[in-house]
C-alpha cells in the first residue's frame, strides 16, 4: 500500500487499509460469533456469561477495536489454558501494538507471524486464516515489505475456503500488483467485486468500490467513473456508526474532493473537503490532516479566498507542530525502553556471573578439601592458560587497529584524489549555477528596460542602476569562483538567508515574483550541506526565468525530522512530462547529480498551461 501512496502522494488522501475479520463456520458459540463479526452483526453476539473465557473476551476486544480502534491491555495478565487461546492472545498483541498510542509496526508483525506459526501446528483453518489476513493487512501498507506481503499471500491462496476469503485475496492481490508495477487492475478488480457480491461482507464491498475509484482516478483521469465507484462506497460507509467505516471516510471524501477538484468544482469539492477534515485521528496519523489542509488552502486560494487560504496553511502547520511533537515523545520513550531493556539484560548478566562465581566458589572449595594438593596443580595450570588467551586477546586486537590504521590511511589518499577531480567540477558547476542566474536576472532588467523604454512606467535610472550593480555582481562571481573557498553569504548567514535575498534580487525585476515559504529549519544544516542545496534551488529558479513564461514561483523549503523537503512552484506553461526527456540539459544534469550525491530524491509534476512542480527529498543529518 506504501509505494501507492507514494505514488499519489500531491493528489490523493488515502486512508490505510484496515483489517477484516475472516469468516467462519462451524456449530460453536466462537465461530458463530466470529460470522457475525466478520458481517459487522455486533447487535447479534451473544457472549458467554463466564468472563474468563478467554474465546470470549477475544470477540469482545475485537468488537472493541471495530467500535473504537482500540484493544485495551488488560489480556496481558490474562492467563491463557490452551494452544488455541494462546494463538488468540498473539493476535491481539499484534491489535494491541497495531493501535496503542504509540504504534510498534515491528511487534505487531512479529506477534501475527507467531500467531501464525502456532495455529498451522493446531492446523485450526479457522485460526490460520484469521493470523495471515491480519498480517496481510498490515504489509500491504508498507512499500519495503512488498515480497514478503508476496510470499504470505501465496501461502493464504492455499487456505481459500469460501468466497469471502477468495474475494479478500483477490482485493489484496491486485493492490499488491498495482504496487509493484505501478498500472491498474480495474477489469481484475470488477471480477473481484462479483465474487464479493455473493457474500454478506458489505465492508470488502465497499473497499472494492474505493479501490476501483482511485485506479479511474490515478491511472485512467475518468473522474466520473472515479466519483461513481468513491461515491458508492461512501455511502455504505457512512451507515454504520462504527470507528473502522469512519477512518475510511476521511479518505473517501478527500478523494471525492480532488474528483470534483479536477471537473473545475472549486465548491462542492470544498464541502467534501470539510467532512473530511471534521473526522478524528490519532496524532501518529495526523501527517493526513496536515495534506488535507494544504489542499484546503490551495483550494481557496485558487477561488481567491486568500484570508481561507492563510487560515488553512495555518492549521496545517498546527498539525505539523504537534506531530513533531508526538515524534519526539515517541522517540524518548522508545529510547527510554531501550536503555531499560539494556539494564534489565545487564542485571541478568550480573547475576549469572554471581550466579556462576558462587558455584565454582563452592565447587572449589569441596575440590580443595577432597584433593588437596591436585587443586593447587590446575589452579596454576588454569591461571597460564588465561595469561596466554589474554596475550593472544592483546596480539589479535594489535593486528586489529594496525588493519584499521593502513586502511585509513589508504582512505585518506583516496579522499585527497576524488577531492581534486571532485574540485575541478565544482568549478565548471558554479559557472553554470551560479554566475548563470545572476545573468538570467541581468536579461531579465535589460528586457525590461527594453520593453518600458518609451514608456514612463518605472524609474529607468533606478533600473539602470540595478542592472549596473548586476553586471558588477558578474564580475566579482567570477574573481570569487576563481579564489573563494566557501559559499560567501551561505556560509556566514545560512541557506534560508541566501535563498530569501535571491528571491527578492528576482523578484525586484518586476516581470517574476517569487515567494519563500520556510518550516522547521531552526538550526543551520552542514557547509556543504547548504551549498549544494542552494546551488540546487537556484538551477531551478534560473529554469523558470528562462523556460517557463511563468509571472510567480514558489519555493516551499522544510525540514522535518531527518529529511529536508524542497517544493518548488510556478504558474508557467508547463509542459508534457511523459513526452520531454528530463535528462536532457545541463541544467537537469547537474541537478540530478547533486541530488544523487546527497543520496535524495527528485521528482518532476507538469501539465501543460498548469505551471510545474519540483518536489525534492534529502536526508539530513
Amino acid at each position: 500500500m506504501q509505494v501507492l501512496c507514494n505514488l499519489i502522494l500531491n493528489k490523493r488522501i488515502l486512508i490505510l487499509f484496515i483489517l477484516f475479520t475472516s469468516q467462519v463456520f462451524g456449530q460453536n458459540s466462537f465461530n458463530e460469533n466470529m460470522l457475525l463479526l466478520k458481517k459487522y452483526a455486533l447487535e447479534k453476539i451473544k457472549l458467554k456469561k463466564d468472563s474468563t473465557n478467554f474465546e470470549s473476551y477475544y470477540i469482545n476486544q475485537q468488537k472493541k477495536l471495530i467500535f473504537n480502534s482500540f484493544v485495551d491491555s488488560s489480556f496481558l495478565s490474562i492467563t491463557t489454558k490452551t494452544r488455541k487461546e494462546v494463538v488468540l492472545k498473539n493476535i491481539l498483541k499484534g491489535d494491541f501494538y497495531l493501535y496503542s498510542y504509540f504504534p510498534n509496526d515491528s511487534l505487531a508483525i512479529a506477534s501475527y507471524k507467531k500467531a501464525i506459526e502456532l495455529s498451522s501446528e493446531l492446523n485450526d483453518t479457522i485460526l490460520i486464516v484469521e493470523s495471515y489476513k491480519k498480517i496481510l493487512q498490515q504489509l500491504s501498507q508498507n512499500r519495503s515489505t512488498t515480497n514478503l506481503t508476496t510470499n504470505y499471500l501465496e501461502q493464504y491462496k492455499k487456505i481459500l475456503y469460501d468466497d469471502n476469503e477468495k474475494a479478500t485475496y483477490l482485493y489484496y492481490r491486485y493492490l499488491t500488483l498495482a504496487s509493484i508495477n505501478r498500472k491498474e487492475y480495474i477489469q481484475e478488480l470488477k471480477e473481484g467485486l462479483k465474487v464479493t457480491n455473493k457474500t454478506d461482507n458489505v465492508f470488502l464491498k465497499a473497499k472494492y468500490h474505493q479501490l476501483i475509484g482511485l485506479f479511474y482516478s490515478y491511472f485512467k483521469k475518468e473522474t466520473d467513473s472515479s466519483i461513481f465507484y468513491t461515491t458508492t462506497a461512501k455511502n455504505i460507509f457512512e451507515k454504520k456508526p462504527y470507528q473502522f467505516y469512519k477512518n475510511e471516510l476521511l479518505g473517501i471524501y478527500g478523494n471525492i474532493g480532488q474528483d470534483l477538484e479536477d471537473k473545475g468544482l472549486l465548491k462542492k469539492a470544498t464541502f467534501f473537503y470539510h467532512k473530511a477534515s471534521k473526522i478524528k485521528v490519532p496524532k501518529y496519523r495526523y501527517l493526513v490532516k496536515v495534506k488535507l489542509n494544504e489542499i484546503l488552502a490551495e483550494n481557496s486560494k485558487k477561488r481567491k479566498l486568500i484570508d481561507s487560504a492563510y487560515y488553512y496553511l495555518k492549521i496545517s502547520n498546527l498539525y505539523k507542530d504537534t506531530l513533531n511533537e508526538y515524534n519526539k515523545a515517541r522517540s524518548i520513550i522508545d529510547l527510554d525502553k531501550k536503555y531499560k531493556t539494556v539494564e534489565r539484560e545487564k542485571q541478568i548478566l550480573i547475576s549469572e556471573q554471581k550466579r556462576k562465581q558462587n558455584r565454582n566458589f563452592l565447587i572449589g572449595s569441596l575440590l580443595f578439601i577432597i584433593l588437596g594438593g591436585t587443586i593447587g596443580i590446575q589452579t596454576l595450570k588454569n591461571s597460564k592458560r588465561k595469561r596466554k588467551l589474554a596475550e593472544q586477546q592483546n596480539e589479535l586486537e594489535y593486528q586489529k587497529n594496525l588493519t584499521l590504521l593502513k586502511e585509513q590511511e589508504l582512505t585518506t589518499i583516496n579522499a585527497m584524489v576524488h577531492g581534486q577531480e571532485k574540485e575541478r567540477k565544482r568549478i565548471a558547476e558554479d559557472l553554470h549555477d551560479n554566475l548563470g542566474s545572476v545573468l538570467a536576472t541581468l536579461k531579465l532588467h535589460f528586457d525590461n528596460l527594453k520593453i518600458n523604454r518609451e514608456k514612463k512606467k518605472i524609474d529607468q535610472n533606478k533600473l539602470f542602476d540595478k542592472t549596473e550593480n548586476l553586471i558588477d555582481e558578474a564580475y566579482l562571481k567570477v574573481r570569487r569562483i576563481a579564489h573563494a573557498k566557501n559559499a560567501g553569504v551561505i556560509a556566514n548567514q545560512g541557506l534560508l538567508i541566501a535563498i530569501k535575498m535571491m528571491a527578492e534580487k528576482i523578484s525586484s525585476a518586476d516581470k517574476i515574483q517569487i515567494e519563500v515559504i520556510d518550516f522547521g529549519l531552526n538550526k543551520r544544516l552542514e557547509n556543504n550541506l547548504e551549498i549544494s542545496v542552494f546551488r540546487i534551488v537556484q538551477e531551478l529558479i534560473t529554469n523558470i526565468i528562462k523556460h517557463a513564461e511563468a509571472q510567480n514561483a514558489t519555493i516551499n523549503i522544510s525540514q522535518f525530522e531527518n529529511i529536508l523537503n524542497i517544493i518548488i512552484e510556478d504558474d508557467g506553461k508547463g509542459f508534457d512530462v511523459n513526452k520531454v526527456d528530463l535528462k536532457d540539459g545541463m541544467g537537469i544534469k547537474s541537478i540530478r547529480t547533486r541530488i544523487q550525491h546527497l543520496k535524495g530524491t527528485f521528482e518532476v509534476d507538469s501539465s501543460i498551461n498548469k505551471g510545474t512542480s519540483v518536489i525534492i527529498n534529502i536526508p539530513v543529518e
